[in-house]
């Protein structure tokens, strides 16, 4: 058996892992889209790095574009296998990959008439609209907690491991000949932060870990601060500055959590009577889909139900579909809250609201999770003076925060933690992946400190024999 690493190697998009078992059986883990690259990003999407019509599985273990976003892709070029995730999963990526490929449309449109005015011919999306459909009918959904025969060759168990609805842990155990092997592949891994959703559970002992290092050198901040620097964010913009507070989020776990502690701060009478605007179809959607899988919610967030049913509204919280009432937003002097998409500012209308509001030095740009190294959100938080937006360049005038406790990737203690289930000597091989590489060099030595051996961090192309 051999294990293929196609994305996600030394960085932090593109997750795509291939096994081949002995009798030549492909099992993809994760077929993740890049982001954040430039140029080079289609192209790498493009580059699969294997055939899609040998893949025989994917087993999926989150509905992030970085990890989701190339299925459609893979069914456009003859895939044919089933995809095995969570019902969570399943039902988010009904919603992101048709939005995801809504996004491949329209920015393919745009790119071809500046080739149009250069007298090129056009070219096509990644996919369409049609592909991302297509590509549900491949699913097939697997509860956590519970293994399952997927072949004579291999079963498959799934373990919460609480970073966005219906996020796993995957435990594969592969039987060939007369040997076992179990290879757990973490996806990305939750925090211990008790918000809305279970904490990462505990995971079966296994052979080989594929494991997420994005914050392996980091620290985040106090959880239970978050909710007073939000509300410092609010008052200091809203109130004081009567501007606007800008909120990038990842549509699906980020949104939600802000909306949520602003729920509570409103139940609680702590947030000024100020508009909240989800400026977000795919959040909305998203926030539709998390209230019908309750399975997911911790006990606190159970019991805080019982006395607020509706966990995602509130007096002051306004659903934004309309693309025309997205566009008044950026017109309006009124103070305000806006949550939009997308969490690296890289796409949708958040980008939008950061092009129409970032020379305004009323306004407050507060990132509140993970931004690529390449991407306009990196660039901006990081503290740019200036940054181009659809081509334009734009002084920073805006004020820039951050809120790191919001993120939901587990910082080094968190995974130290993570792992604290594993037998130690038992583990053969410990590989890291989804980091960039100076982050997950630091992260080996924490684990080599820590009594974990045999630590492998793998290049794109690299090629591991079990």
């Amino acid at each position: 058996m051999k294990i293929e690493f196609l994305g996600a190697a030394r960085e932090v998009t593109g997750s795509k892992h291939l096994i081949t078992t002995d009798k030549g059986t492909k099992i993809l883990l994760d077929c993740g889209m890049y982001q954040g690259k430039g140029l080079e990003t289609d192209a790498l999407n493009r580059d699969l790095g294997f055939d899609p019509k040998e893949i025989d599985y994917l087993i999926l273990s989150h509905p992030h574009i970085d990890h989701s976003g190339l299925i459609p892709y893979i069914v456009k070029l003859g895939f044919e296998g089933t995809i095995l995730s969570t019902p969570a999963t399943r039902d988010l990526c009904a919603i992101m990959l048709p939005d995801s490929a809504n996004i491949q449309e329209a920015d393919t449109a745009t790119f071809n008439k500046k080739r149009a005015r250069q007298g090129l011919s056009p070219v096509k999306p990644i996919y369409t609209l049609g592909d991302a459909q297509a590509a549900m009918n491949f699913f097939v959904s697997i509860p956590y907690n519970k293994r399952f025969k997927i072949s004579d060759e291999f079963s498959l168990m799934f373990t919460d491991n609480g970073h966005i609805l219906g996020s796993a842990t995957c435990n594969i155990t592969i039987n060939e000949k007369d040997k076992t092997t179990k290879i757990a592949f973490t996806g990305d891994i939750g925090r211990y932060s008790k918000r809305i959703l279970k904490e990462p559970q505990p995971f079966e002992q296994a052979d080989y870990i594929i494991m997420e290092s994005t914050y392996g050198d980091r620290l985040h901040g106090n959880v239970d601060e978050s909710e007073k620097e939000l509300l410092k964010a609010v008052i200091d913009t809203c109130c004081k500055k009567k501007g606007k507070l800008i909120i990038p989020s990842f549509a699906i776990g980020r949104a939600q959590e802000i909306i949520f502690a602003l729920n509570k701060l409103w139940e609680n009478g702590m947030l000024p009577m100020i508009d909240v605007y989800l400026d977000s179809p795919l959040s909305l959607n998203a926030t539709n889909i998390m209230r019908i899988h309750s399975e997911c919610f911790n006990d606190e967030m159970i019991e805080f139900m019982k006395t607020d049913p509706d966990p995602f509204g509130f007096e002051k919280l306004h659903y934004i579909r309309d693309k025309e009432e997205s566009k008044r937003l950026n017109t309006s002097n009124t103070p305000c809250i806006i949550i939009s998409a997308s969490g690296m500012m890289e796409a949708g209308r958040v980008k939008h609201h950061i092009a129409n509001n970032i020379e305004n030095p009323r306004t407050t740009i507060l990132g509140v999770g993970y931004c690529a190294p390449t991407t306009l959100g990196h660039k901006i938080l990081r503290g740019d003076k200036r940054v181009s937006i659809f081509g334009i360049s734009h002084t920073v005038k805006a004020e820039i925060r951050t809120i790191d406790s919001y993120s939901a990737h587990a910082d080094y203690n968190e995974l130290l933690r993570f792992l604290s289930c594993q037998d130690k000597t038992k583990i053969k091989r410990l590989i890291l992946v989804h980091g960039e590489e100076k982050t997950q060099k630091n992260f080996a030595k924490t684990l080599d400190k820590n009594g974990y051996r045999n630590i492998y961090i793998p290049k794109k192309g690299d090629c591991f024999e079990i």
